[in-house]
């Protein structure tokens, strides 16, 4: 995803960040005048973020597959998701870092199981989503969230990378789809939230292929949303704001100057709520959109960005 200092958006990806993503990040803390290690002492008081809450039993019961969930926003929604009651299968290349929130989340009391998967891969998705299907009984919700970034110019892109976006990002997110939408066929019922980004609303001058990807998204989910709610499944796009995660956050950084870096740049970045968004935030969003307080929505894009593409500001990295 779109690592610059204003739309590090989603951090949904289920790769380690780039180099080019830091590295613009770090240009955005320059653009600030903090530095590019020690973000520096001048912060601007930001409002802290509500603590999260779920309601308990809300999806108790319920089979929910998940895409890209070893880390950001993905894990947290899993663990939200487990804390409600649900079954939860999900996905992620990183196979260490899901065994991790597979014992995180059973520690805690939760059923959840990791299948290591490459959404890119066609075998992968659709063996995935079968084995999720046969182990918790069908699928009642899936979040299709795996994604990746980049940070680059159209002329300074090689086809190949263009490609991986596009395949992650874009051809990922449909195969997740073509092989959830059968299982909810024979249930009659079923809801699909696929990730999009606020940068699909606000573009960057260096986020070509990745606001091509989550355009992508949002016209994947307003037509498979017609062809499948007359079949009782509902399909909404979610657009999250930049949001604190590893894939945001460079690492090295001490946490003391990581949270004056984002006390300074939340008012210059985000209009309404002058703050980064903290994943369990995002998480509930998704929660919501799956619950049954939405019975009426589907074929919509949300976007939860603290306001941020409802103004104008934007810090730009250096060099582009």
């Amino acid at each position: 995803m779109d690592t610059d200092a204003h739309t590090a958006t989603s951090a949904n990806a289920d790769a380690e960040p780039t180099a080019m993503g830091r590295r613009s990040l770090l240009g955005g803390a320059a653009a600030l005048g903090l530095g590019n290690t020690a973000f520096g002492t001048t912060a601007h008081a930001a409002g802290a973020p509500p603590r999260s809450h779920t309601r308990a039993g809300r999806f108790q019961g319920k089979s929910v597959l998940i895409t890209g969930a070893t880390s950001g926003i993905g894990r947290a929604v899993a663990k939200a998701f487990a804390l409600e009651g649900a079954h939860v299968g999900f996905c992620g290349r990183r196979a260490e870092l899901g065994r991790q929130v597979e014992r995180e989340i059973r520690d805690a009391g939760g059923e959840a199981t990791y299948i290591e998967a490459d959404v890119r891969v066609d075998a992968q998705v659709r063996s995935f989503v079968d084995r999720v299907a046969s182990r918790y009984g069908g699928i009642d919700v899936a979040f299709n969230n795996a994604g990746i970034g980049s940070s680059k110019l159209p002329h300074e892109m090689s086809a190949e990378e263009w490609d991986d976006v596009q395949a992650t990002n874009a051809r990922g997110v449909f195969l997740a789809i073509k092989y959830e939408i059968p299982h909810m066929l024979k249930a009659q019922h079923g809801v699909i939230i696929c990730t999009s980004s606020s940068a699909a609303e606000q573009a960057r001058p260096n986020s070509t292929a990745y606001t091509a990807s989550k355009r992508a998204v949002q016209g994947m989910v307003k037509s498979a949303a017609l062809a499948y709610g007359p079949k009782g499944i509902r399909l909404n796009a979610l657009l999250p704001g930049t949001t604190d995660t590893p894939f945001v956050r460079p690492p090295g950084i001490p946490d003391a100057d990581w949270a004056k870096y984002k006390q300074a740049w939340g008012p210059l970045n985000v209009d309404g709520l002058e703050r980064m968004a903290e994943a369990e935030e995002i998480a509930r969003a998704v929660l919501g959109l799956a619950s049954d307080d939405f019975p009426y929505m589907t074929g919509a894009s949300i976007t939860v960005d603290g306001g941020s593409t409802a103004g104008r500001k934007m810090i730009r990295p250096s060099g582009t």
